[in-house]
């Protein structure tokens, strides 16, 4: 679909080539072990209807969404070898949906391998799973006290075909962080529960903690859409997300003029004031207030006043008249404005940001061709 960017007051360029970049560094560091893709959240905000064909077509082969109506919407996009995994795995009462639309659940719970495991007996096969441990997270996977119980009754899945064991890493971008082995020693430890299953522990970040790590598949996610797997460290991904927003008008003020709800700043000098068409309700947060930093043409540019609902305020004295022009275009997030950068000024992580980004944005996406069902 043509999209006019012309009418749009911020443009957001997704850059699918960088993606599939981004996916080929991952896969590289993972040798041997097969790379999977979460996409999730919409591909953390960015739109997985384009962005997990793009990645088939670089070989990934799992893909990893949190909601079963995410794996439904999915599941036509791609071609029938690729499995859609759901994380959260089924609703109560929704697990012959995952089995009409070939998806494959995680299993967390006693109850969920349960009811996985009596519509396995009562279609009379053996439906596939993963199964999930928790070595430390405290948030899904099985508990020690239901791995007890699954020892104690391995009949429990008498009717399902356990192909991975999975569980999550905790402070995986920490890399001295001493849970990192604890979870590691864990997770193998439990793994001999299912000796014939396939194992996933690396998530972006566990890639880059080394081979031990890595297993049979490994599940990023914010790495592949640019976010720095390793804290402290040089990022080695490519910028996927670009959001330039519109000037609408600039002004002059006096010194001590308040900008914005609450008149949080004020000039302390005569001022020029610009105003761009992005706001909280875009996703920009609310937090940026007199924080965030843009760039003009290569300039950075402070925001000043409290971020609207529609729009932000630019501090842009001095700067030339013409790259201020109404209808110009702002940087708010680039190859500079890394999403990790911004996320920093916000106080929070690059997967807000991201996840963030709003649905008013003229998206424009780049650098991948059409995924036909045939390939």
């Amino acid at each position: 679909m043509q999209v006019n960017t012309g009418r749009a007051g911020a443009i957001l360029r997704i850059d699918l080539q960088a993606l599939r970049a981004n996916y080929q560094i991952l896969k590289t560091q993972l040798g041997s072990a097969a790379c999977g893709a979460a996409v999730k959240a919409d591909a953390y905000g960015l739109g997985a209807a384009e962005a997990a064909p793009a990645l088939y077509l670089e070989g990934c082969r799992h893909f990893f969404v949190a909601h079963l109506e995410e794996g439904i919407v999915l599941r036509p996009l791609l071609p029938a070898d690729a499995m859609i995994i759901v994380m959260h795995g089924s609703p109560v009462g929704c697990e012959a949906d995952l089995l009409a639309h070939g998806l494959t659940p995680v299993l967390n719970s006693l109850q969920q391998i349960a009811a996985w495991n009596t519509l396995a007996t009562d279609k009379q096969t053996r439906l596939p799973a993963f199964v999930q441990f928790d070595t430390g997270m405290a948030r899904m996977g099985l508990s020690p006290a239901e791995v007890d119980v699954l020892r104690a009754e391995p009949q429990r899945f008498a009717a399902i075909d356990v192909q991975y064991v999975m569980s999550h890493l905790v402070s995986a971008e920490d890399q001295a962080n001493p849970v990192n082995r604890a979870q590691l020693e864990k997770f193998r430890a439990l793994r001999a529960l299912f000796p014939a299953a396939k194992a996933t522990l690396a998530n972006s970040s566990g890639i880059f903690l080394g081979k031990d790590f890595h297993f049979d598949l490994a599940r990023p996610g914010a790495a592949l859409y640019g976010v720095a797997p390793v804290a402290g460290q040089a990022n080695p991904m490519r910028a996927v997300a670009h959001l330039q927003g519109r000037i609408i008008q600039t002004r002059d003020i006096p010194v001590d003029t308040g900008v914005g709800y609450g008149s949080t700043w004020r000039s302390s000098r005569p001022s020029r004031i610009a105003t761009v068409a992005v706001g909280y309700a875009d996703g920009w947060l609310r937090s940026l207030s007199n924080r965030g930093t843009v760039q003009i043409a290569g300039h950075d540019v402070a925001m000043v006043g409290n971020v609207s609902m529609d729009t932000i305020t630019l501090d842009v004295t001095g700067l030339p008249d013409d790259i201020l022009a109404e209808g110009a275009l702002v940087d708010l997030l680039s190859d500079q404005l890394t999403v990790d950068r911004v996320a920093s000024a916000a106080g929070t992580i690059g997967y807000e940001i991201l996840t963030s980004l709003g649905h008013r944005y003229a998206r424009v996406y780049s650098g991948s061709e059409p995924l036909t069902k045939t390939v």
